[in-house]
């Protein structure tokens, strides 16, 4: 699968950069620091697995560098552009076609079926041959012959690899994936690993993985340990 968006954007050397992040939340008894003074450079076609015990801040440190939390401080650049004091829709817009997302959770709409799903992304960024790209995207996870089942209708496995082809379709410049393998058997787990370092690869785009996982965690070209939340290594 050939990402498309890098003949319409002049290349970037660097996708996302965090400089001095900080990520403070309200509490009742006092503000919690959750991120820490991040630092981190992602560029295209890299593949890199954040790793940490529970608490350290790795899902935090992804959804703020994604812009999907809103960072307490330092600076932010995702795409080329800056994502910290950038509203809800400018930050929609940066994102549309060409950031994806995979989530322990799915995320699937229950009243859409599989290739209805995968194409929902691809009609909001107004791209053309919607439904030929879902389809493509769907065959390449495996599930050509689960189009028009709905999500309740499919495994656990099979809807993380909806997911999956949801967020190839776009052909993105960057794929975040929160624990895409956490809710997942072993065999199922594997599948969609491998779908992802695959399908990234294949596609160019730069993988920024959440996981618990060590052995997920080594198939990354660099493995970034968080503890609490900072980058420890």
């Amino acid at each position: 699968m050939t990402n498309t968006n890098a003949a319409s954007h002049a290349p970037l050397k660097t996708l996302l950069s965090l400089r001095a992040a900080e990520l403070t939340l309200p509490a009742s008894s006092g503000p919690v620091h959750i991120l820490k003074g991040i630092d981190l450079d992602i560029v295209p076609g890299e593949s890199v697995a954040i790793v940490g015990p529970s608490g350290s801040g790795k899902s935090s440190l992804m959804a703020v560098a994604a812009g999907l939390e809103r960072a307490s401080g330092g600076e932010i650049t995702l795409l080329g552009k800056p994502v910290r004091d950038s509203n809800e829709g400018k930050l929609a817009k940066l994102r549309r076609g060409r950031v994806g997302f995979v989530f322990q959770s799915f995320h699937l709409m229950p009243t859409m079926t599989a290739l209805e799903n995968v194409m929902a992304p691809l009609e909001i960024a107004r791209q053309k041959q919607v439904r030929e790209r879902a389809l493509e995207a769907l065959v390449t996870v495996g599930l050509e012959h689960r189009l028009t089942h709905y999500p309740g209708q499919l495994s656990g496995g099979e809807r993380q690899r909806v997911a999956v082809a949801r967020a190839l379709a776009v052909k993105p410049d960057i794929i975040f994936a929160d624990e895409p393998t956490g809710n997942l058997d072993s065999e199922a787990g594997t599948i969609v690993s491998d779908l992802l370092f695959n399908a990234a690869s294949a596609g160019g785009a730069a993988l920024v993985l959440v996981t618990h996982d060590r052995a997920l965690a080594k198939r990354a070209d660099r493995m970034i340990e968080m503890l609490d939340g900072r980058i420890a290594n």
